[in-house]
């Protein structure tokens, strides 16, 4: 792409159907798009006149067409972009650069430039003196162009007649020369032309500088065909190579996410278990003590205040869940796991926990503690239940999201990669 993307780029257009996915993946490639479109349906090689206003644009297609099909005054006269067909070629008489401050002229200009045009021809008046840096900008810019996609500029210095001597002809020529080093200008008279053609003067006809200017432009219409192809070769080239760079950075952050996603779940299933077979070890000495479970033994009124066997025994159990408890809450926060998903929440909110619903809020005895943390089955419920909370956790719902999103952008590169013909295409 040129660095001035701002006037490579035509305006948007409405583009067939056929384009929606691609420029779904690639909607800066509007300009290139459009012009494929024109590259297909183009019949007759185009000539466009671009420059700024009132620099004898329409009179130079005048003379080139050998007719007047172009409106000609000394007041702004193209306001639109105009055409007309002639010895097989469209000709565009493009809206003067800056003549319309609102920018509506400039627009059609540049739109004719990079859509329509094979061939620019670019206009400057010799009384108007050196190009203006917006001249010399969009000439290099179109320069660029023709060096990357061969569609051909010439630059043409125009009313060569209004300049006092030729003296003072050759600096102006000179200092747009060292503008644009190595671009080759055409200096031209159209008012000479005319009155050449008119009176069948030879040589004033010759000293107009049309006769140059018809043999590089004849030279270049021969090229366009093979420009043409050239062209539409290389725009379906970089669009198709972008597809593929952004489609191979899509797949490479998919797959990333998947493994992040899998190696996630991976570690908090395996920091689980061994969390749990851990606890359990340390439950089965408290679970596994001779005797029956004195907690399960009532205190009487007289006991109320008194520290009985059963008293300590609860203590300990209590103690000890509460310990288990706190080392689970401890690893499901760092892994992201607290709160409950909104549809599960209560008025209550200190119940609004994973550690709550999952192990509930009653008293715990040694066949309680033994059958959860001791026995595989318990373990294995425990296991499957925070894992089920992990799944809803925020950051791994903002993970599948992204995957989602991911997933979704990975399809789309992929049909827009299919949208593009293959190289035979026209």
């Amino acid at each position: 792409m040129p660095e001035d993307a701002s006037l490579r780029q035509p305006p948007t257009s409405a583009h067939p159907a056929r384009w929606r996915d691609v420029l779904c993946v690639l909607p800066h490639r509007d300009g290139d798009l459009a012009r494929l479109d024109e590259l297909a349906a183009a019949d007759a090689p185009v000539v466009t006149v671009i420059g700024k206003y009132n620099h004898g644009k329409s009179r130079l297609l005048n003379e080139l067409m050998r007719r007047d099909a172009f409106a000609v005054a000394d007041r702004r006269q193209t306001i639109q972009l105009a055409e007309c067909r002639h010895a097989g070629v469209r000709w565009l008489d493009a809206p003067g650069l800056d003549a319309d401050v609102a920018g509506e002229d400039d627009r059609q200009a540049l739109r004719a430039i990079w859509l329509a045009s094979d061939i620019r021809l670019f206009v400057h008046a010799a009384r108007e003196g050196e190009l203006d840096t917006a001249e010399q900008a969009l000439v290099e810019t179109l320069r660029a162009d023709s060096r990357r996609t061969r569609c051909e500029t010439l630059i043409v210095v125009t009313q060569a007649d209004q300049m006092e001597d030729d003296d003072a002809l050759g600096r102006v020529v000179s200092a747009i020369a060292d503008q644009v080093p190595g671009a080759g200008l055409h200096v031209v008279s159209s008012t000479r032309h005319r009155r050449g053609l008119e009176d069948a003067k030879t040589l004033l006809i010759q000293r107009s500088g049309f006769p140059e200017l018809e043999r590089a432009l004849a030279d270049a219409l021969a090229r366009v065909p093979a420009a043409r192809a050239h062209e539409a070769r290389l725009l379906r080239g970089e669009i198709r190579a972008e597809l593929e760079t952004v489609r191979n950075a899509e797949a490479e952050t998919l797959a990333s996410l998947r493994q992040q996603q899998t190696a996630q779940r991976h570690a908090f299933d395996d920091g689980l278990e061994t969390l749990l077979a851990v606890i359990g070890g340390d439950m089965e000495e408290l679970v596994s003590r001779a005797g029956p479970d004195l907690a399960l033994v009532a205190d009487t009124g007289r006991e109320r205040y008194a520290t009985t066997a059963a008293k300590l025994e609860r203590a300990r159990i209590q103690v000890a869940y509460s310990r288990a408890c706190i080392r689970l809450d401890g690893f499901l926060a760092g892994h992201g796991v607290s709160g409950l998903p909104q549809e599960q929440q209560t008025a209550a909110g200190s119940l609004n926990t994973v550690m709550v619903a999952v192990m509930g809020v009653s008293v715990k005895f040694r066949a309680d503690l033994r059958r959860v943390f001791c026995e595989e089955a318990g373990r294995a419920r425990l296991l499957a239940a925070f894992a089920h909370y992990f799944e809803l956790s925020r950051s791994r719902a903002a993970l599948r999201d992204r995957i989602g999103e991911s997933s979704v952008a990975l399809d789309a590169t992929d049909r827009a990669r299919a949208t593009l013909p293959p190289d035979a295409a026209p």
